[in-house]
């Protein structure tokens, strides 16, 4: 599976299973992604000058095993039931 920047990815396991989103980042050391506004997770930050501070809610890495590319010319094929 191919996995760029930008590309459009369907999640197929956790807690956002059946979300889709567009990648953000990737560590390819981990094995890991970042996708728009899936797996939020709150961090606290400390005040500094040139940032307020507070709990703030951001994009977690999940692991590339999770996610299914989504191909734009293709449209996702159903699985049948046996007959």
């Amino acid at each position: 599976m191919i996995l760029k920047k930008g590309t459009q990815v369907k999640i197929i396991s956790g807690k956002d299973k059946g979300k889709t989103g567009e990648i953000l980042e990737i560590n390819r050391k981990l094995d890991k992604i970042k996708i728009k506004s899936i797996g939020m997770i709150k961090r606290h930050l400390k005040p500094t000058k040139e940032n307020k501070g507070g709990i703030v809610s951001k994009e977690s890495f999940i692991h590339k095993s999770n996610v299914k590319n989504i191909d734009q010319n293709k449209k996702e094929k159903k699985i049948a039931g046996k007959k």
